[in-house]
């Protein structure tokens, strides 16, 4: 399993609308509201054999609200 964040900007006023739909969606690990240019900040966990580019694609940018995305992908935890 190899963990990955997306920060997700969402359209005004969607923020917790947006996590509500993610958090009902159960592929989460932890969803946090942040400040700054994005949102939220949203962990996952995905099979070394995924595609996170295709999960993210087909998964997150399907909800509506989501006004754009950055993936960060994570090499090891200390």
């Amino acid at each position: 399993m190899r963990a990955f964040f997306v920060r997700v900007k969402c359209e005004l006023g969607q923020a917790y609308v947006v996590a509500s739909k993610i958090a009902d969606l159960e592929l989460h690990s932890e969803i946090y509201s942040t400040a700054g240019s994005f949102d939220l900040i949203v962990k996952f966990f995905l099979d070394d054999s995924e595609d996170i580019g295709l999960f993210v694609n087909e998964k997150i940018h399907a909800i509506p609200g989501i006004k754009d995305t950055e993936t960060l992908i994570t090499f090891r935890a200390f």
